[in-house]
């Protein structure tokens, strides 16, 4: 399906859940469905609903209040499954069941202790049942990254032809390579019959750190949705952080793609994931990290105090940061050092910061950050000379 628009497919409620200790109530996801609608998500994963009484609840409940973005909840390849995900989803305008299978050997031979064309039939039987319930059905073809190319072509086809709306492409463990996801992603716009009456969906796991750059490899190679999450959470090493993808199309127009992400919200939707889930960002996380826009190095900060596109290729305001930070450390320069006296009221000549700098790296070196009551320290001493 030809588009230049990238459909974002949120699993922040699903996946993102996953991760240990991030359990949600259902006013929790339902709190974060609606700043995820307002966030300009396409596709809110709200649960598994046959996983627990609760999880139907919420995806139920979510249901009701979300009325722009799809609605989807993930089944296996299973009757009750389905039925229980087409239940919870009555009260949905735009409702999505999303079921699947493994389709690795390791899958097909370890987990299911079956064959390939079974598993086949039985994807093939899942998206039958779906559609009875609802019209947009998305299929995922588990571990499909460690799943022979010209077999997974045979799956897809199928399961178009049963009636799939989307076929999600998932890098269950993290395991491809940015060119391999990306030539896998190819090989199925090339050889499946009718490719074009689905839209290709990029799943990526982080294992390898390489979730971002797949996704990215995937939508350059024909996909059209990408599922992530907020801050990169997701089960063991994390799914692809949805606020990198976003970016990434933003600052790299000549791909050609859009998003209908309101990029501004991204920081505060960020701090309210972490704080919902109790999950504090890393800072050095791209985009929503604490030190994302923060300069310590002499030679970073005089290069960004004189422009800041020197150092910064996002402004922080494109994101809804806080601004950008020149911090005090031993490896500042004089230029920063004069800077940050400048924003708590001191104007001190060249000389005088020649001076100053002196006994700034004396104190620097005697801790990790040079703070604002050390600065006034320091000025009285200079203005008491």
């Amino acid at each position: 399906m030809k588009s230049d628009k990238i459909y974002i497919f949120d699993t922040t409620l699903r996946d993102g859940e996953q991760v240990p200790g991030c359990k949600l109530n259902t006013k929790e996801k339902l709190e974060l469905a609606l700043e995820l609608e307002h966030l300009g998500v396409d596709i809110i994963e709200a649960g598994f609903p046959v996983s627990s009484p609760g999880d139907f609840h919420s995806v139920e409940e979510i249901s009701k209040v979300v009325r722009h973005a799809s609605v989807c909840a993930l089944s296996r390849a299973v009757k009750a499954d389905i039925e229980v995900a087409a239940d919870a989803l009555k009260n949905a305008k735009h409702p999505r069941i999303h079921t699947g299978i493994g389709t690795s050997d390791f899958h097909i031979k370890s987990k299911f202790n079956s064959n390939r064309e079974e598993i086949i039939e039985r994807a093939v039987q899942a998206v039958k049942w779906a559609r009875n319930r609802v019209a947009d059905v998305e299929f995922y073809a588990e571990d499909a990254g460690r799943t022979e190319n010209a077999y997974l072509a045979r799956v897809i086809e199928a399961v178009i032809k049963a009636g799939a709306t989307v076929v999600n492409i998932p890098d269950t463990t993290g395991y491809c390579l940015p060119h391999q996801y990306g030539e896998k992603i190819a090989y199925l716009v090339n050889h499946v019959k009718d490719i074009d009456k689905a839209i290709i969906s990029c799943h990526c796991h982080n294992d390898l750190g390489l979730a971002t750059a797949n996704s990215i490899s995937g939508i350059i190679a024909g996909a059209r949705q990408i599922e992530c999450t907020i801050n990169g959470l997701g089960e063991r090493a994390g799914n692809t952080a949805l606020e990198e993808v976003v970016m990434i199309i933003r600052q790299h127009s000549d791909l050609g793609f859009k998003t209908s992400i309101k990029t501004q919200s991204l920081n505060p939707m960020s701090r309210l994931v972490a704080d919902t889930m109790r999950m504090p960002v890393q800072p050095n996380k791209a985009i929503v990290g604490a030190n994302a826009f923060s300069h310590s190095s002499g030679i970073h900060q005089d290069g960004f105090l004189k422009d800041a596109l020197t150092y910064e290729i996002i402004n922080p305001d494109e994101v809804g940061a806080d601004g950008s930070k020149i911090v005090l450390t031993a490896r500042s320069g004089r230029s920063a050092l004069a800077h940050r006296f400048r924003i708590i009221g001191y104007e001190f000549t060249r000389n005088e910061i020649d001076v100053l700098y002196v006994e700034f790296l004396r104190l620097a070196d005697t801790k990790k950050e040079v703070g604002e009551e050390d600065l006034h320290a320091l000025a009285k001493v200079a203005v008491s000379a």
